[in-house]
């Protein structure tokens, strides 16, 4: 146990004090956007919102997050990405702070709009910083320290936000996301400014940039990437109602379930990592993988009605996404070597916030169609057209003479 306890640190030795410290504001700005899982519960239980209304809110939400993701990708290559990331923090805690005094569903609609037109430019930002704080070896594992930063903020942040709604109501929530945000940007000005912090890695645009409009490749990875973003989120939204109305799972068997996925994340992603770099295998065959294991935690449920095969699902799709997520990023940002990556990184964060906007009313609607086993059965041939497209990217890359 101990040899196994010192292996697992190993695996974190070597990343750069920056990428640890853009990792604790990560988790800081992702813990402290509590409000975000509770936001339906307080628009109809403070507001009196209708579905419908809550429906057309969570539409403004997607738009604003890519419509940030897309601005945040442009500002950072015009501006840099630490003003960006600086800038929306800050601008994120104001606005937190004055949206809970928004009470009309047109005026948070707006509201809700703006927010995360202003927290999502910090995506593509952290994304363009990671690659300067990090050496070239090591970044697939910083950007899995990133990750593991993420899922513990947004295990904690829920938490939180039931201990805060219980005593303080739901504007205190907005008071505490205001003010993490807040922290979040003054810990970033004092450890990761540029007077101070050291750059592993220069952030350049090449002579004479391709247009990431105009790099067919990248979009091919790009609606694979919504792809695996629309498959991948269906364990958010209709695989915990099947839990519940198929299964007749209780509400802690469920959180049990899903818990697992974070548990696995936060145990077994870093060393997983670590140990598929030392093998030679492209990042094209890689994406692959994640792709067809997730698509597959869904075909298990579909043949069999056994209990365990939950576990196995969920399992199935927590590997999938500890191997897409790490590589399908490692390919972005090698593949904005060939134009702006402000503008690359922009564009791969567009994609997962498009598939939030499109996946849980799509599985929803599907459910109320078609049923469960059905549902299931689109969803995992909707994961083939995403292996199809990842060959097809293969095949683009082949011609390109790229070793990715």
């Amino acid at each position: 146990m101990k040899k196994l306890y010192f292996t697992y640190l190993d695996t974190f030795k070597g990343l750069s004090t920056e990428v640890w410290w853009l990792s604790l504001i990560t988790l800081i700005n992702r813990a402290g956007t509590m409000v975000i899982p509770f936001l339906s519960l307080y628009l109809n239980e403070s507001l009196n919102f209708t579905k419908d209304d809550i429906a057309l809110v969570m539409i403004f939400f997607g738009v604003g997050s890519v419509g940030g993701s897309w601005l945040g990708g442009k500002l950072t290559d015009m501006i840099g990405y630490y003003k960006v990331m600086f800038i929306s923090l800050i601008l994120t805690g104001i606005s937190f702070v004055v949206l809970q005094y928004v009470n009309s569903m047109l005026g948070f609609g707006i509201g809700i709009l703006i927010l995360m037109l202003i927290a999502d430019t910090f995506r593509p930002a952290m994304f363009v910083a990671l690659k300067a704080y990090s050496k070239e070896e090591n970044r697939t594992r910083s950007l899995t320290l990133i990750r593991l930063a993420i899922n513990l903020g947004f295990t904690a942040g829920p938490a939180l936000g039931g201990i805060i709604i219980t005593y303080l109501g739901y504007l205190g929530l907005f008071w505490v996301d205001g003010v993490t945000c807040l922290m979040a940007g003054i810990l970033l000005l004092v450890v990761l400014n540029p007077k101070k912090a050291k750059v592993h890695d220069e952030v350049s645009v090449v002579d004479n940039p391709i247009s990431v409009y105009s790099d067919k490749a990248f979009w091919v990875f790009f609606v694979a990437m919504f792809i695996f973003g629309f498959i991948f989120l269906q364990y958010f939204s209709t695989i915990p109602l099947y839990y519940s109305e198929a299964q007749f799972l209780s509400k802690l068997e469920i959180g049990l379930l899903l818990g697992m996925n974070g548990f696995v994340i936060v145990a077994l992603e870093m060393p997983l990592i670590a140990w598929i770099e030392k093998r030679k295998t492209t990042l094209t065959q890689l994406m692959l993988v994640g792709m067809i294991l997730t698509g597959v935690s869904f075909v298990v449920l579909y043949v069999t009605e056994w209990i365990g095969i939950l576990i196995i699902g969920m399992l199935l799709m927590t590997v999938g996404e500890m191997i897409f997520f790490p590589f399908s990023n490692a390919f972005a940002v090698e593949r904005s070597k060939k134009g702006k990556m402000g503008e690359y990184m922009g564009l791969y964060t567009i994609a997962f916030s498009l598939s939030h906007i499109v996946s849980h009313y799509t599985g929803l609607k599907l459910i109320v169609a078609f049923g469960y086993d059905m549902t299931w059965v689109i969803i995992s041939a909707i994961s083939f057209i995403g292996v199809l497209c990842l060959w097809l990217l293969k095949q683009f890359l082949k011609k390109e003479k790229l070793t990715l």
